[in-house]
């Protein structure tokens, strides 16, 4: 348990997941290149979940997608990339939601600049259809759940500091009272 708890604050979590993220979306997309590609679509479960060969060459649901609008996403994107490096080795970040989903965010934007940067494109192959939604890969996954984590760990953060200046205020109108 001891090593699970020092695991989970170091910085190997959010490495591991970034890591994680890069390698999962950058196999899963050659296998979708590989086999899903010549079929175009494969119905896992007829009419509500399919994997379906897609190129996006924009940003989510194609946004960006004019050829002269994709280098500025592409830079966008970059800096933002490397904003949150830098952050996340720079900044001791207590909280592992925070490391977590700064990894997982981060992964998940190289695993799709990987494809933006060697293909022009991004892969796309997962198409839920009962919600009549945008197909998506395994990188998008990661950077939505990390996006997750992130506001569950900034609402966490903010609702502990509250709390704490709260009982600050408390403790100094009692010290107050006392006198």
């Amino acid at each position: 348990m001891n090593r699970f708890l020092s695991f989970m604050r170091s910085r190997w979590l959010p490495l591991s997941i970034l890591l994680a993220a890069v390698v999962l979306d950058v196999i899963s997309k050659q296998l979708v290149v590989a086999y899903l590609k010549p079929i175009k679509t494969l119905p896992i479960i007829e009419g509500i979940f399919h994997f379906t060969y897609a190129e996006n060459p924009g940003a989510a649901w194609s946004l960006f997608s004019a050829p002269d609008q994709r280098w500025i996403f592409m830079s966008i994107s970059s800096v933002a990339i490397v904003l949150m490096l830098s952050y996340l080795f720079i900044v001791k970040i207590d909280s592992p939601l925070l490391r977590a989903g700064l990894g997982a965010v981060v992964g998940g934007g190289i695993g799709n600049m990987i494809d933006r940067i060697s293909l022009g494109y991004v892969v796309d192959f997962l198409d839920a259809r009962f919600i009549n939604f945008p197909i998506f890969n395994v990188a998008d996954c990661f950077v939505t759940i990390g996006a997750g984590l992130l506001f569950v760990g900034l609402l966490i953060d903010w609702r502990r500091e509250e709390l704490s200046a709260r009982a600050k205020k408390e403790a100094e109108r009692d010290d107050a009272s006392d006198h």
